[in-house]
């Protein structure tokens, strides 16, 4: 429990201790953003105005939010927002919190040549991050999105709207209510995760949903169920670029190319590690 009467300094110290001792990792980074959701500040107005002395209603809004995070609540779902390729993004307990990691396969999307008003599709869209940040650096591109979900739908067109994106969402189980059309481009970050993962278990993946996370009994489901009419669904020189696995580069080049793909690339994360895979409809 924190005391009454904190300044901002001395609230992010105390901050910073308690959730350095529930093992959150970047707690010094979490105190800061806890505080400036509140305050609606970045940190250099607490650094700058350290004296600045909390109320109460304040302290018990933050003290409610810090018990939640020492318990494992994901700070996205706290603070209700996260950031993603510089858009903010509300985000629900119904779709994964969007990564960093997941910028890179927008990162790649965007140095592909495509025509003026390419058609781009995002396969389980979730909080529609990929989508939007597509449109936001290509507004002439035709971008659609997709989620099985009707809670992730209703979440990315609220994001849609929010930022002024102009895409197109809608409620689908992979390719089922898609029309028929091609396109230039397919990108997904879809579920991979091995069932007896372990990391499953640990950290924000304990609460996001396991839909969104697993991929069928060997981590794989989800790219046998995307790949099967790819054909139909890029057109010639189209195309896929998925996420993946840090371990499942081989085993999703060797799927693409099944389906008769080719140029087949895979591509590191800012780690270094292969997460990124790239093929053609030649």
């Amino acid at each position: 429990m924190l005391a009454k009467g904190l300044t901002l300094s001395e609230w992010l110290a105390a901050a910073y201790l308690q959730l350095q001792k529930a093992g959150i990792d970047n707690a010094r980074q979490e105190a800061d953003y806890l505080l400036g959701h509140l305050l609606q500040k970045n940190s250099a107005y607490f650094y700058a105005y350290p004296e600045v002395e909390l109320q109460a209603k304040q302290l018990e809004q933050l003290e409610v939010w810090l018990k939640e995070r020492i318990t494992g609540k994901p700070l996205a779902w706290i603070l209700g927002e996260w950031e993603f390729w510089g858009l903010t993004l509300q985000v629900s307990p119904a779709t994964l919190i969007p990564r960093a990691d997941t910028e890179r396969l927008v990162e790649l999307a965007l140095d592909l040549t495509l025509k003026p008003k390419a058609r781009v599709l995002d396969l389980g869209t979730g909080t529609g991050a990929i989508a939007l940040a597509i449109k936001s650096e290509r507004p002439d591109w035709q971008v659609d999105a997709v989620d099985f979900k009707l809670d992730a739908v209703s979440l990315a067109r609220k994001n849609a709207r929010q930022l002024q994106l102009d895409i197109r969402v809608w409620q689908s189980d992979w390719w089922q209510q898609i029309p028929a059309q091609t396109y230039d481009l397919i990108l997904s970050n879809p579920p991979y995760i091995h069932p007896k993962d372990p990391h499953l278990s640990q950290g924000d993946l304990r609460f996001e949903p396991k839909t969104a996370l697993v991929g069928g009994e060997d981590g794989l489901q989800a790219y046998r169920e995307l790949l099967t009419p790819i054909q139909n669904r890029l057109v010639t020189g189209g195309y896929l670029l998925v996420e993946h696995g840090y371990d499942q580069a081989a085993a999703v080049a060797a799927l693409f190319s099944l389906a008769n793909l080719r140029d087949i690339k895979t591509y590191t994360d800012y780690l270094e590690q292969p997460r990124v895979t790239l093929g053609c409809k030649t």
